[in-house]
């Protein structure tokens, strides 16, 4: 009787062990999962940073006139905080889009059409796919937004908000700026955090170079 227990205790201590084990693996990697899209995106090798006021020409890549400003949306289809991000974005270009001219530029152009992206979103407004738009801008992460004024300097680079899922109203940087520039003030001193890039760096969908 004295054996059989034994023998009962070591399968459950083993049974306990291996649960600890699985459930410790489950968790480190749900841990790291989430950590590392709430890291700052490191900023690659020989970035160049291109200051608010800087002139960026847009005409060798999209005919827009100047009326209106201009929002890039730079968007991979593969980074998961993108794609958190769409619901966002919708609600700036239904908000906005008699004001403003919304471009969704792509990163990560490996199998995706015009047609695609605009599915996705489910809005018919202009997609490119040109990465040198994103280092004209001095854009190395996706989502990130761009908000050119009319005049073609820039206005704000950086976040949407603070959220990895986009739906944090009390920090929605990219509306603010929006408001701002179609107010005619200058851009408010906002959340550094607006700033920071934050999500996967271009043109893949990793975290690191």
């Amino acid at each position: 009787m004295r054996i059989t227990n034994r023998n009962d205790m070591m399968r459950k201590t083993i049974v306990i062990t291996w649960l600890v084990l699985i459930f410790g693996a489950i968790g480190a990697t749900f841990w790291y999962s989430e950590l590392k899209y709430q890291l700052p995106t490191p900023i690659p090798t020989n970035y160049k940073n291109v200051k608010r006021g800087e002139f960026i020409n847009l005409n060798n890549y999209l005919s827009t006139g100047g009326s209106k400003p201009v929002f890039l949306h730079f968007f991979n289809p593969d980074c998961p905080c993108s794609r958190f991000n769409m619901a966002c974005f919708k609600t700036l270009v239904k908000s906005y889009g008699n004001k403003v001219n919304f471009v969704i530029v792509v990163m990560n152009n490996d199998s995706y059409t015009v047609k695609n992206i605009q599915d996705k979103f489910d809005l018919n407004i202009p997609v490119l796919f040109n990465a040198s738009i994103a280092r004209a801008c001095g854009v190395y992460s996706t989502p990130q937004a761009v908000l050119i004024n009319t005049h073609h300097n820039l206005y704000y680079r950086g976040n949407y908000n603070r959220s990895r899922y986009c739906n944090d109203e009390k920090t929605n940087f990219a509306k603010i700026a929006i408001d701002s520039l179609l107010n005619n003030n200058a851009l408010p001193n906002i959340n550094p955090l607006a700033l920071q890039a934050y999500g996967c760096t271009l043109p893949n969908c990793n975290k690191t170079e």
